[in-house]
């Protein structure tokens, strides 16, 4: 079979990180811009950055309908802080009540809730299917799961400080989120996670 073809969604935030990581990874990877672009990918990351600017520059570039087509189609989809709440199905309180996202994860995100840019974190986080030392997560202006509906599934949770407990990357079917930015760690098991995710997408 031939290497996935992965897109990262090129408006804002680390593209070129996850670009990076993804060819590690074993992907063809490629940013998106444009509709084209996004039909001629098998999956699509949502990098980090500011959710709300990400979606109005979704809709200036035309592709706002086209990537929650895909989405609910069964594209799989991987969003990092920022691309967890465009990934999430409602905001909590800590963002604005008009906000959208794109949608497909059954959960209930805040937003910044680990605080501003000047709290920014490093931690450790167990991961479920991520094979050997937990995951050494960087967290900058994070968002965290509030509520988690009955089709998705946590699968990391902080385990240290004011915040353990609270869950911090989440899966749903062909979507993947995390409140942290695997791109910047080194540590690409994340990405090799959500590429062999891709693969099992493209041969059902």
């Amino acid at each position: 079979m031939s290497s996935p073809r992965i897109g990262v969604l090129a408006l804002q935030g680390d593209v070129r990180e996850h670009l990076r990581a993804l060819s590690a990874a074993g992907a063809v990877a490629v940013p998106v811009r444009r509709a084209a672009e996004l039909e001629s990918v098998d999956g699509l990351v949502l990098p980090g950055g500011e959710s709300t600017t990400i979606v109005k520059l979704a809709r200036t570039f035309d592709l706002l309908e086209s990537l929650r087509a895909r989405i609910k189609d069964g594209m799989p989809t991987y969003g990092s802080c920022a691309g967890m709440i465009l990934l999430a199905d409602r905001i909590d309180a800590g963002g604005s009540p008009l906000e959208e996202t794109f949608g497909g994860i059954d959960i209930s995100v805040r937003r910044n809730a680990f605080g501003r840019q000047v709290d920014s974190f490093e931690a450790d986080v167990a991961v479920d299917g991520i094979d050997g030392e937990p995951v050494h997560a960087v967290f900058i202006r994070a968002p965290w799961v509030e509520e988690v509906g009955p089709g998705a599934t946590p699968l990391g949770r902080v385990t240290t400080g004011d915040a353990a407990g609270r869950i911090v990357a989440v899966r749903q079917q062909h979507l993947l989120a995390t409140s942290f930015h695997p791109e910047l760690t080194g540590d690409g098991r994340i990405h090799g996670y959500f590429v062999d995710m891709v693969k099992g997408a493209r041969s059902t």
